[in-house]
Order: C-alpha cells, then structure tokens, then sequence
C-alpha cells in the first residue's frame, strides 16, 4: 500500500495546479539523441517549464535540463511553439517544494535587481576587444564601448534580434538594444567584479 501512496504522488502534486512564474534565465538542454542546446526559460513552475530555444523537442520526448540558478530538471515535452517547447517537470514532492522555493526566490531577486541594474557604474575596459557569439556557433569580432556588471554596450558590425542569447567573451547573455554602431547585451546573471575583471582586464571594484 505504500508503494502504492508513493506511485501516486506526483500525479496528485500535478493537480495542485503550480503557478507560473516568468523569470529570465538561461541553461542547456538534452534531448534523447543526447545533443545538448541553449535555452532561455520563458515561465516556469514547479509542474512545468516553457523553454526558448532554437532545437525543439518532439511530444513525449524525454528531456534534461540545466537551468541557471535551478540545477538538473527532468520532464517530458507536452507542446511545441514556434520558439521552443514546453515540459512537464517529473520530480519528487520534495523536490517540486524545493523548486517552488527557489521560483519564489529567483522572482524576488529579479524585482530587486532592476534598479539596482541600473545603478552599476558602466567603464571602458583596458582591453576592449572581444568576441560575441551566436547559438548557431557564428562568431564576431566585437569592441566594448563600455561595461557593468549587468551588461555591455558593444560595437559590432551585425545587429542580432532583440532577445537572441549571444555570449560575450565567456558571459552569456541576450540584445536587448540596437544603437546606430551595434547592441546592447544584457548578462544572464549580474556578474561579479573580479569576474569581469579577469575577462577584460579592468578593475569594476
């Protein structure tokens, strides 16, 4: 009977009906062919998450996940969009609590950064050189007009779409502005400085 009790957990956790919660955050995938992808998580609940992504997965394909801030999460593709797909999350009651605990906390945290994002002191870098990369793999020789630890304002000779997820140098992120000269990217997580510090050479301290 136990057993039982157990096998049905989930189900009955699927019922409570988890809110979504839209948090910009950033990952990897794999899929049952074992070919890994980046993503950007569009909601996310404690039952399902809806992925952005380039490669998207067939209904019922099995699928991991390793999302920033989150770790491992293990589900199932139930729908596809034009942009990406969503999963069911299949995980224990505990550790669905633990998710729901960390949503609350990551929606929190991103509230509280924005005007802190604001505030982030922006500088020229001592080496201003870098490279943005695309998902597909493209690359382009980029210069830093200036940087914080939220972004970057970069002079570049392409332009990618507003909210294409790029890495710069090795810091991912995604445009989320074009000026005249090129974009403006807007990192994944707010760095620290001695990060930035080692990836361009300029004391943010």
């Amino acid at each position: 009977m136990r057993a039982a009790a157990i096998h049905q957990a989930p189900t009955a956790v699927e019922k409570r009906g988890f809110q979504r919660v839209r948090v910009k955050i950033y990952g990897r995938f794999m899929l049952e062919d074992r070919t890994e992808h980046p993503c950007q998580v569009v909601d996310m609940s404690p039952g399902n998450v809806a992925l952005r992504c380039d490669r998207i997965g067939n209904p019922g394909e099995k699928v991991i996940a390793y999302i920033d801030h989150i770790g491992r999460v293990e589900g199932v593709v139930t729908r596809t969009m034009q942009d990406g797909f969503a999963m069911t999350i299949i995980a224990s009651d505990r550790k669905k609590d633990k998710l729901a605990a960390q949503l609350t906390w990551l929606a929190n945290k991103h509230e509280l950064d924005l005007p802190e994002d604001r505030r982030h002191e922006r500088v020229a870098p001592r080496n201003p050189m870098s490279t943005l990369q695309l998902t597909d793999g493209r690359q382009y020789q980029c210069r830093i007009i200036d940087l914080s630890l939220s972004g970057a304002a970069i002079e570049i000779s392409v332009k990618p779409a507003l909210g294409v997820q790029v890495t710069l140098g090795t810091m991912r992120g995604q445009v989320v502005r074009h000026f005249e000269d090129g974009v403006a990217i807007e990192f994944a997580v707010i760095q620290r400085p001695e990060s930035l510090d080692a990836e361009f050479s300029r004391s943010l301290s």
